[in-house]
């Protein structure tokens, strides 16, 4: 069975995950952007969402989860929660 390993920044709004995007791609560090700007209780380990399967994050999750480049961050994703950035840290098929 497949399974991966992600982080994740949740936000309110697309402009503050585009704003936060942008400073990752400049070089700041994900996980301290996490813990500062994450409302997910994940923030606080830096967005480590652990090891999941398909089928055990919303739908939008697993879209980008099991299809995205590695180490790559990808988002903003919109879901009922909000707007995310998701970085894929590994992944088995």
């Amino acid at each position: 069975m497949a399974k991966a390993t992600a982080r994740h920044i949740l936000v309110d709004s697309e402009e503050i995950c585009i704003e936060l995007k942008k400073e990752i791609e400049e070089g700041a560090d994900f996980a301290k952007v996490a813990k500062e700007n994450s409302s997910c209780p994940s923030g606080a380990s830096g967005g480590d969402l652990g090891e999941f399967g398909p089928g055990m994050m919303v739908p939008e999750f697993d879209a980008v989860v099991f299809s995205a480049p590695l180490n790559t961050v990808q988002g903003p994703v919109k879901t009922q929660f909000g707007y995310h950035l998701l970085d894929v840290t590994s992944r088995e098929d």
